[in-house]
């Protein structure tokens, strides 16, 4: 896919967060100095436990941060070597940046149409939206049927259809998923990650922030891991499937038998990767 973030430069990286801490609240440090770095035409994974700053990068990113009471108060993000860290959400939207966020948070009682129409608000040539409105519908054929259904009555895997899509409607360069795969059946999940993989090859550089690191790390060129708001681990996408502490903590393989991460303490993870 596409160049890892090790050789990425400022010309072939299409965003860089650098060195950044977020505060909540004047008082919860949230995010302690995370680096990370997305190649352009590249998928990105970035893993962690729940309360590891996840959400928290990605809100740093699209500008959201201010509505949930954080803020940056070091570091830098930029996208095309732009800094946007000090735009608002849809000035960072127009320039270029989707976020799909976790639950997928359709317009539950729009039909489909509205929804993904909805997600092009901020453009106004309408021949380029209705090439956007061509591609999702190509790119997802199941919602083709179901145009005119009440998006909050469709499944889980239909409305998370419908909430990528949406995000594809502002023809973004970078595309942020926030646990694309949560509460869905294992079929939808492969059907979910055959899609991003097409988005890619399409062109759209993405992050994909998830709990199935199976899935996410199959489909990233780089991952990062994230350990109270920090980068604990990162390397290829490869190279995080082969390695031994990931499966253990993160796929539920290895010296201590078969579990989920989120049942191994978080003393003996930060213990054997900082040696």
């Amino acid at each position: 896919m596409g160049t890892s973030p090790e050789r990425a430069s400022s010309t072939d990286a299409v965003v860089e967060v650098h060195d950044l801490e977020v505060v909540y609240h004047d008082i919860a440090l949230v995010l302690r100095g995370v680096s990370l770095t997305l190649p352009r035409d590249a998928v990105v994974a970035v893993l962690g436990s729940n309360g590891a700053g996840k959400t928290t990068l990605l809100r740093a990113i699209t500008g959201l941060l201010p509505l949930h009471g954080g803020a940056i108060t070091k570091g830098s993000v930029t996208l095309d070597g732009r800094r946007i860290d000090g735009l608002d959400a849809p000035a960072i939207v127009r320039a270029g940046v989707a976020q799909v966020m976790e639950g997928r948070r359709i317009f539950s009682s729009f039909t489909v149409d509205e929804n993904l129409r909805a997600g092009a608000f901020t453009r106004r040539n309408r021949s380029e939206v209705q090439a956007s409105y061509d591609r999702v519908l190509e790119l997802f054929p199941k919602l083709v049927a179901l145009r005119k259904s009440t998006a909050g009555y469709l499944s889980g895997g239909e409305q998370q259809m419908v909430a990528i899509g949406r995000a594809l409607m502002t023809d973004p360069s970078v595309l942020l998923l926030d646990e694309p795969s949560l509460g869905l059946a294992p079929l939808i999940i492969e059907q979910i990650a055959e899609i991003i993989a097409e988005v890619n090859r399409q062109g759209t550089s993405v992050v994909l922030v998830e709990q199935n690191a199976t899935m996410a790390l199959r489909l990233a060129d780089h991952g990062y891991i994230l350990e109270n708001g920090r980068v604990a681990k990162e390397g290829t996408g490869a190279e995080l499937l082969a390695d031994k502490d990931i499966q253990e903590f993160y796929l539920g393989v290895g010296e201590s038998g078969r579990r989920s991460f989120r049942d191994v303490k978080t003393y003996r993870r930060r213990k054997r990767w900082s040696a």
